[in-house]
């Protein structure tokens, strides 16, 4: 717990830096709409439409993309239950947090970590999706920091884990098929 406490105290100025912008009302009206999508409805929506758009042959990379956000929310869980890290609000009372956080811990970022593995898979199968779906995960992940929800470490792990999760489920598929 020391060790956490000691990384907060090292971040925290760069957490007062990004949040800096939250105090801006249309910044933190967009950074909270964005984080909001990002809790799942972009990504959820996104998995019904690839059938719609591309025929059933694209309901396997919906499943696909499920799968990979199970997994991420098992890890997620398991993480932040393990950790306890504070989240930078909690940690400074200079951050300005103005969207309720969707649970008391914050390592790692699990919109970060949800966005990249969906991106991820994606991506792999429809690149053509690149435009849309890049910018918003960085948006995503800013959003984490920008509102004060996550230090920018809670944010890296995310997305290192996603698409090590997103990965590895490639590699997964390739073994069993």
């Amino acid at each position: 717990m020391k060790l956490l406490h000691q990384l907060n105290d090292r971040e925290i100025p760069l957490c007062l830096l990004f949040n800096r912008v939250n105090h801006l009302k249309p910044i933190s009206l967009f950074f909270a709409a964005i984080s909001r999508l990002g809790n799942g409805v972009f990504w959820y929506v996104l998995m019904l439409m690839l059938p719609l758009i591309y025929g059933w042959q694209a309901l396997q990379v919906s499943l696909h993309m499920a799968l990979v956000g199970l997994a991420a929310l098992l890890v997620y869980k398991w993480l932040k239950s393990s950790t306890e890290r504070v989240r930078p609000y909690s940690h400074s009372d200079n951050i300005l947090q103005n969207v309720a956080a969707l649970d008391q811990f914050s390592f790692p970022s699990g919109h970060t970590l949800h966005a990249v593995g969906f991106s991820w898979v994606l991506l792999s199968y429809y690149p053509e999706w690149f435009v849309l779906v890049v910018p918003f995960t960085i948006l995503v992940a800013l959003s984490r920091v920008v509102l004060g929800l996550h230090y920018p470490s809670d944010v890296l792990m995310g997305a290192f884990l996603g698409a090590g999760l997103a990965q590895g489920s490639f590699c997964l598929l390739s073994c069993l098929f």
